[in-house]
């Protein structure tokens, strides 16, 4: 009985400092590699100050731990990892609880891609896609597109966000350009206004913002978001108002050095 007696205190003794030990244990950093490619390429992550890159880096963990990424025809190298990852925290950070219940998976393409999905043809002008019927929560981007997105620093596109921003917008049941789930009810009907306006001015040639945005109020809003994140001086400076409202849509203000609330 004493044999037995000082067992059980053997196990609940290691059992403490086992758990003890996994206590005091802090989440793995990213690797540094990963840290360089953000502080080069994410202007969105190198704005943050040091505890908003660690809550970054714990968001693109925890994506990259529930989203397989596959290559087509294309290897995922490091910087893909990085970038894909990136651009699914950027438009969510100030939103801790969000995950991507709606991705299982991401498929990259070595370059842009025609609707059959094939990257071979002549006829190839898709950069980007959120999957439906037997793609459904897939995802498809091109490598070569998506990389420029983040290497490009004057442009005003960035390809994953693009999709990114879709797959928000359709968690409220409709990809119709109003993230309701993001959005105060009272802001809705501004946003709806400012969309139109805005889709008018594309349609006059009268807008900087690309054309894609006119095609419908889905791809206004993810192409008015690629360039608030990209290039938000000059959104602010050229569509003040466009910015202010997807400030408050995203809760994000990507113009302030150091911000982190989330």
């Amino acid at each position: 009985m004493d044999g037995f007696v000082l067992l059980v205190v053997l196990v609940v003794v290691f059992g403490l400092l086992f758990w003890g030990s996994r206590r005091r244990l802090k989440p793995s950093p990213l690797p540094a590699d990963y840290q360089s490619i953000l502080e080069k390429y994410v202007s969105f992550y190198a704005r943050l100050d040091a505890d908003g890159k660690a809550r970054f880096e714990a968001r693109m963990k925890q994506f990259l731990s529930r989203v397989r990424l596959t290559g087509i025809g294309t290897e995922v190298e490091d910087l893909d990892r990085v970038f894909i990852a990136a651009s699914a925290v950027i438009p969510l950070y100030h939103f801790p609880d969000w995950e991507y219940t709606n991705l299982y998976e991401v498929l990259l393409y070595p370059n842009s891609f025609n609707e059959e999905y094939q990257f071979e043809s002549n006829e190839r002008y898709i950069a980007g896609i959120v999957g439906e019927g037997p793609l459904q929560n897939q995802m498809i981007l091109s490598k070569q597109d998506m990389r420029w997105g983040f290497i490009d620093k004057e442009g005003t596109y960035n390809t994953a966000i693009h999709e990114f921003v879709h797959l928000i917008d359709k968690t409220d049941g409709y990809t119709d350009g109003v993230p309701e789930n993001l959005m105060h009810q009272r802001a809705i009907l501004p946003w709806l206004d400012l969309m139109h306006r805005k889709i008018r001015e594309i349609e006059e040639g009268s807008s900087d913002i690309h054309p894609y945005g006119a095609t419908n109020r889905a791809e206004f809003f993810a192409v008015a978001s690629e360039y608030f994140f990209e290039r938000p001086d000059l959104l602010q400076e050229r569509h003040p108002e466009l910015y202010a409202l997807l400030e408050k849509i995203f809760r994000s203000q990507p113009l302030n050095k150091g911000n982190s609330t989330a």
